[in-house]
């Protein structure tokens, strides 16, 4: 049975964070709320994370994975970004918006997409989130919580608690979450493609084009 943790959205508490991240060092996979909706995720060096992310998720090989970062300069470690990509991305975070980058040598590669050698990053704008990312010290393998046959993420942590009550470990409550997912721009080939729009604004990034 998953553990549900029930965290303050605006003042999180150090004890409930740190029993959270105490479980995601010892390789939990977790469900948690986002600025867009809630998402599954584990430490990147969980190996088996990854594929149960697959599993929830009815998903193969060539899901691009996302990695959530704490601030900028995390996420600068994790992909390549040229100045004109620095400059739009820097000003659309935090927000609801995952980028899809080429990696550098500090991605696994069994993160990467396998013909791409992409990930995605992002940072979100939520408390619990930066503060959850911020005490692990390292970014978050996730994905939105979309299960087959549904188009948008899981938003009510009690109604996950019961549908994944023996697929994941922990489930945590922070209050009102939005249901809209992330808007994905896709800057692989150099220049911003946006290919789901979602919560973030995408005409920012599609008038660069």
């Amino acid at each position: 049975m998953a553990r549900y943790v029930d965290i303050h959205p605006d003042n999180p508490q150090p004890r409930l964070l740190q029993q959270v991240v105490d479980a995601l060092r010892d390789d939990a996979l977790i469900a948690y709320p986002t600025d867009s909706g809630y998402a599954l995720g584990s430490r990147i060096g969980n190996r088996d994370g990854r594929d149960r992310i697959l599993r929830i998720r009815g998903l193969d090989e060539r899901h691009h994975f996302t990695l959530v970062c704490k601030d900028f300069s995390q996420l600068g470690q994790l992909v390549q970004v040229d100045n004109s990509a620095f400059r739009a991305i820097k000003a659309a975070t935090p927000g609801p918006y995952t980028f899809i980058l080429p990696a550098t040598t500090e991605v696994p590669r069994r993160l990467l997409h396998p013909k791409k050698r992409t990930v995605g990053v992002r940072i979100p704008d939520h408390v619990v989130v930066h503060a959850l990312v911020d005490l692990l010290g390292e970014p978050l393998l996730t994905s939105s919580l979309i299960l087959p046959g549904e188009t948008e993420p899981r938003t009510l942590g009690w109604e996950i608690k019961e549908d994944l009550d023996h697929d994941v470990d922990l489930v945590i409550e922070a209050g009102e979450t939005p249901s809209e997912p992330t808007t994905v721009v896709d800057w692989s080939e150099g220049s911003p493609q946006v290919t789901r729009r979602g919560a973030g604004d995408p005409d920012r990034f599609e008038s660069l084009v």
